[in-house]
């Protein structure tokens, strides 16, 4: 799998794009920062003008709305473009995969499933890659230009269980964080969902396979198709049952999420010590720092299948080894 950044054929690729990647990533971020700036002035205005009738102008209220427009302009069109070049990159990162399994292949097709891990698991590697990677990088690319914003706006302010402790509104954050992702890795680990997953892809491999046999004019008989499919039945409904329990935990606690940055903020807000767009900022910069350290959180349904493909795409590889 990592071939794709060892080989002199890919080098330009692999190294050069993923400069690339992280380079439209880190300016994608820094948008976002000038984004959080601007909301704090727009509300301040709004704040101004609800209060006292006619302190600004249309002007002025006009031209808020306009820098936001560039703002979101410039950030969409990064956002296109790495989106468009990720997708090349990671296809030449499946092409050094697939390259490397077919000249082995004709040795190896006879292990289990094969065939599918040649072709639809280099797929579903690219692709979770493509969503979970870029998002990987981007959530360090937050934390790392929102976390001495938030530590700046909520210096000297009343946060709820912390006093005015210069680092509260930053603690919080980081502790609700934690917990969360404690709470659900060990969900996920006592519900077994990473096995889970792989006998899924496993038992799906074997019906595929006999399904092959019954398309080149083997001889299949209907009841070992009725057989392997009540396997992939049985594994799916396991599966659901297993999700559900999961998604109760990870629903209820980004539902109680919601909260968190108003429940710190409570002291502060009910002192009347910050204006509108104040709040606004610290509430988004508290949403970035807090979702950027929730990524295991948010992205691990997609973190389950991408441990299930590399678990045997890994075994493929220790087979060709042999």
């Amino acid at each position: 799998m990592w071939k794709f950044f060892k080989t002199k054929d890919w080098v330009l690729w692999s190294w050069g794009g993923s400069l690339l990647i992280i380079s439209l990533l880190y300016l994608q971020v820094k948008v976002d920062v000038a984004i959080n700036s601007w909301f704090g002035s727009f509300y301040d205005m709004i704040q101004t003008a609800l209060s006292s009738p006619n302190s600004i102008t249309m002007t002025q209220y006009w031209g808020g709305l306009a820098s936001f427009g560039k703002l979101a302009a410039l950030w969409v069109t990064l956002g296109l473009l790495g989106t468009f070049f990720t997708s090349h990159f990671l296809f030449r990162w499946r092409t050094s995969m697939v390259d490397y399994y077919h000249s082995f292949y004709s040795k190896v097709s006879h292990i289990e499933g094969a065939s599918q891990r040649v072709q639809e698991d280099t797929i579903r590697f690219s692709r979770i890659v493509e969503s979970l990677g870029v998002s990987l990088i981007e959530a360090f690319m937050v934390l790392f230009e929102f976390f001495p914003i938030l530590l700046l706006l909520g210096a000297g302010l009343p946060i709820m269980f912390f006093g005015e402790w210069s680092y509260g509104l930053a603690t919080g954050a980081l502790l609700w964080a934690v917990l969360g992702t404690i709470i659900l890795v060990v969900t996920g680990y006592l519900l077994r969902l990473v096995g889970i997953e792989y006998d899924i892809q496993k038992r799906e491999a074997a019906y595929r396979k006999v399904l092959v046999h019954y398309e080149d004019g083997r001889i299949v008989r209907p009841k070992e198709l009725s057989e392997l499919f009540d396997y992939v039945r049985s594994i799916h409904f396991k599966s659901y049952i297993q999700y559900l329990k999961f998604n109760v935990v990870r629903m209820a606690y980004l539902q109680a999420n919601v909260l968190t940055a108003y429940i710190f903020l409570a002291p502060a807000i009910v002192g009347g010590t910050i204006t509108l767009g104040v709040m606004q900022q610290i509430v988004r910069a508290f949403g970035r720092v807090e979702g950027s350290m929730q990524f295991i959180l948010k992205a691990w349904p997609q973190v389950i299948s991408l441990l299930s493909v590399y678990k045997r795409l890994r075994e493929f590889e220790k087979e060709i080894g042999k």
